[in-house]
């Protein structure tokens, strides 16, 4: 237990071949150092958990590698790559600007900088969380940013990439690292099953991507504690009761009972999501989700705007031909008015059950 490491630590990428889903900036990095362009500070901005600060490494250890590769990687046999793999590199400095944010700390990183490598080629300094620095701890970064020692690389990253100051975005080459694709992070959640020997359903690894928002170490950090909570056997129920979602099977239920005009038994369906703990809010979005899904389940052109595997995309189809558009269409606009208007609801249980009544209604009464 000791020796135990997160996913997301220990399946964090180490060549640019290997990051997710961010192939318009690894291609970009890899060029500029094929053709000895390298811009003297970078800014990496994107969502949480895409790979900003992973890049950021990986860049660093690529341009003091000192054997590349054909593919401009690093090659992990020269000293280089080994101090940098062991953690003893020297060229290499990590500064965290949220617990280190003050005019001090940036002028202890300017005298830094102004002593030459004793090894290597390059002084690399990333700062994460670089918005947190004070206006004036920015203010004394300007110059040294701007005209560095020929020696001397700056990596930036930030979340909130609209706090940096204008001056400082003209002093850097600017890469918008975007959300990471479902699909991508089912398919590394696959291979880390596959090496780990964890059995799976895929519909499961469909849910943890889906719920991840585009972010990987979400995904990883939601794989292992589910990993944990069935002992090595993800399968879709248990991943929906740890998770505290609602399976899909209810609103595949809902939706034909609207297609029957079954007012009662979309009703009583209703008490059982209750019972279950979900509140109203949770199963009235959950609806407005499936039905878009069938929207787009529709054409074959949109079927790769649902984040669902296989089997269940096969079931949207199915569901959304039987429905047909201008059923769909009433559906949803009934469900995505009643989410809108929930919150201000008297009675939230009845406001939620006059919408799926009104839904059932739509068939004998259209």
């Amino acid at each position: 237990m000791e020796n135990y490491i997160v996913s997301a630590r220990k399946y964090r990428p180490t060549t640019f071949e290997s990051v997710v889903g961010q192939q318009h900036i690894t291609t970009t990095l890899q060029n500029a150092i094929r053709t000895g362009q390298l811009a003297q500070a970078f800014l990496f901005c994107g969502p949480r958990g895409v790979g900003k600060t992973t890049c950021a490494r990986i860049l660093a250890k690529t341009i003091n590698c000192t054997h590349l590769t054909a593919d401009i990687e690093p090659c992990n046999e020269c000293e280089s790559c080994k101090s940098f793999d062991d953690g003893t590199s020297m060229n290499i400095f990590e500064l965290d600007a949220a617990s280190n944010n003050s005019v001090d700390d940036i002028r202890e990183l300017v005298r830094q900088v102004n002593i030459p490598p004793q090894a290597g080629r390059y002084k690399v300094y990333i700062i994460d969380e670089v918005h947190m620095l004070t206006t004036q701890a920015f203010n004394a970064f300007l110059k040294t940013l701007e005209e560095p020692p020929a020696y001397a690389k700056f990596i930036l990253a930030t979340t909130e990439k609209h706090k940096i100051i204008p001056t400082i975005l003209s002093r850097c080459q600017v890469f918008d690292f975007k959300r990471i694709q479902s699909e991508d992070i089912f398919n590394h959640l696959r291979q880390i099953a596959d090496r780990e020997g964890i059995r799976y359903e895929e519909e499961a690894l469909h849910i943890i991507a889906h719920k991840a928002e585009g972010g990987l170490r979400d995904a990883l950090s939601t794989f292992d504690q589910l990993v944990n909570f069935t002992q090595g056997n993800l399968t879709r129920q248990l991943c929906n009761e740890n998770l505290n979602l609602l399976d899909s099977e209810y609103y595949f239920r809902l939706v034909d009972f609207f297609r029957q005009g079954d007012i009662p038994h979309s009703l009583l369906l209703y008490q059982d999501v209750i019972e279950k703990g979900f509140d109203g809010q949770h199963f009235i979005t959950g609806l407005s989700e499936h039905l878009r899904n069938l929207m787009v389940a529709l054409d074959p052109a949109t079927h790769k705007l649902l984040e669902a595997g296989e089997a269940l995309a096969q079931r949207f189809g199915e569901q959304a031909l039987n429905c047909g558009l201008p059923l769909l269409l009433r559906l949803l606009d009934i469900s995505n008015d009643y989410e809108y208007r929930y919150k201000d609801a008297g009675n939230k249980r009845l406001f939620v059950e006059v919408a799926l009544m009104k839904m059932a209604a739509l068939v004998s009464n259209p």
